[in-house]
């Protein structure tokens, strides 16, 4: 079930009536979240509701069996069950077939032929999102940092939480499951800033990203016939795609979730203004990038054993990342982009500052502001040419016609024969600056807390304003964009 679809649409004001007639209740209450979580999740397959219960089975008991042993290696021995398990499941659904096919490459470049055949594998929606969030909670009571919940239908209900089911963010045990154990009074104030969110959700998602996803999908589905600007324009209109597809998703998620009384972690703080690749993964998928900073780097040793185990931790770390992203060399190509220069600018850090002297170009500075902005984002925008490119030959290729031999093609209809017309250009291009001037706001006042502080008329015209450009501007059924670019992760 999408998020922008007439199902959810049907879906949730349901959910949240029972929800909070049911509220009193925390069994019931409870009860009804997993119930409505499994029928969410189930509208794609019922046959994958299996996995989640498998998974929730497995670390229930586990969490319950640590709480009873004091022994240090019964205990590691049952968090590698739960690891064995989860990532087990993983891997045999996400990168089977991967590691087949990589291994029968390079036994055939050596002459050799290697027989084995790859699976005929579904991957199931959302599978590496609530695998990380389950193993949170056991790597979290092997550690000693929660203990374990014996109520098992909190539990199954925070393994399954359905607005961050399939795309996060990745909600940490600690913070989330607590919240299953406690009485939610209804707040107007939280409803109406929750509409809200998800309001802006469906902005980034319909109007932005679906929209940039027609010239998207049509230059990398064929990248021998786009040459120059074509690449360009579609390069960067991929950067805004993914940011406002994957960060919409995630500001309906929390807002649906703060309707109900629950807070989630917030998943992304304007990447695109970073002023380094390193500041951009504390804005990006901010979820996921602390989660292998605890989960990963830190048990590598983190930077406790000088610089170069550090660069080699990052870089680890970077390379994980772009594997958790996709079974292809594509995003594996992604991740080492990111973490050769993370550990660069790690390794680097003092020469940028002589740098910066140098060209008298401080970050403090309005001027040294957008030059090292525009540097991330290009670099960022690069990148992001592997992620989306379907194989790494197309990728190459892409790059390869990426100079721009001749600037009047500026003057020019070429860029109208990428799927959109002038008219959808306009909308596509306004929408962006919109967006860009809310988060430039956002960034200095919460922009929600500002809009509620208005006068009644101002705010409804607001709202009214806001519906009416998703629903005559959002874009439907023109592409496979319909579904969130993250549920393949």
């Amino acid at each position: 079930m999408f998020f922008n679809s007439i199902d959810f649409a049907i879906f949730f004001p349901i959910v949240f009536v029972v929800y909070w007639i049911l509220s009193k209740n925390i069994l019931l209450r409870n009860s009804f979240i997993l119930i409505a979580s499994y029928f969410f999740y189930g509208w794609w397959n019922w046959a994958f509701l299996i996995l989640i219960l498998v998974s929730s089975i497995v670390d229930f008991f586990i969490g319950q069996l640590m709480m009873k042993y004091d022994n240090l290696q019964k205990r590691k021995l049952l968090l590698v069950i739960s690891l064995i398990v989860n990532l087990g499941v993983l891997f045999y659904f996400k990168y089977f077939n991967f590691f087949i096919s990589s291994f029968r490459e390079s036994f055939s470049l050596l002459g050799s032929h290697f027989n084995v055949h790859t699976l005929d594998i579904i991957l199931p929606v959302g599978i590496s999102f609530y695998t990380f969030q389950t193993l949170s909670y056991t790597i979290d009571i092997y550690r000693g940092k929660i203990k374990p919940t014996g109520d098992v239908i909190a539990f199954f209900s925070f393994v399954a939480f359905f607005p961050q089911l399939v795309a996060g963010p990745i909600e940490r045990a600690s913070h989330l499951l607590p919240q299953f154990s406690k009485i939610h009074k209804f707040n107007y104030q939280l409803v109406r800033s929750g509409l809200l969110l998800m309001a802006f959700g469906l902005f980034k998602k319909m109007v932005i990203a679906d929209r940039a996803a027609i010239v998207v999908d049509q230059v990398f589905n064929s990248p021998s016939d786009y040459h120059g600007f074509q690449v360009v324009i579609a390069s960067v209109l991929f950067a805004f795609q993914i940011y406002c597809d994957f960060s919409g998703y995630s500001d309906i998620a929390i807002g649906a979730s703060r309707t109900l009384g629950f807070d989630l972690m917030k998943n992304f703080d304007s990447p695109y203004f970073s002023k380094s690749i390193t500041e951009f993964w504390r804005r990006w998928h901010i979820s996921l990038s602390t989660w292998f900073r605890d989960y990963v780097y830190i048990p590598l040793g983190g930077s406790r054993k000088g610089k170069w185990s550090t660069y080699r931790n990052l870089f680890y770390v970077f390379l994980i990342s772009g594997l958790w992203h996709g079974a292809a060399w594509t995003f594996v190509i992604w991740g080492v982009i990111h973490g050769v220069i993370i550990v660069f600018e790690k390794a680097f850090k003092d020469f940028r500052e002589k740098f910066k002297n140098a060209f008298k170009l401080s970050t403090s500075e309005v001027g040294g502001k957008v030059f090292y902005i525009i540097v991330t984002f290009s670099v960022v925008t690069f990148a992001w040419i592997f992620f989306r490119a379907n194989t790494l030959k197309d990728a190459l290729e892409l790059i390869s016609n990426l100079p721009v031999n001749n600037v009047s093609v500026l003057l020019t209809d070429s860029i109208f024969e990428l799927g959109l017309s002038q008219k959808g250009f306009i909308i596509l291009i306004t929408a962006i600056l919109l967006l860009l001037i809310l988060e430039i706001y956002h960034r200095r006042k919460n922009f929600i807390g500002t809009l509620t502080r208005q006068p009644i008329l101002f705010r409804w015209c607001f709202y009214i304003t806001t519906v009416s450009i998703i629903i005559f501007f959002g874009v439907y059924g023109e592409s496979d964009s319909s579904q969130f670019i993250y549920f393949q992760f």
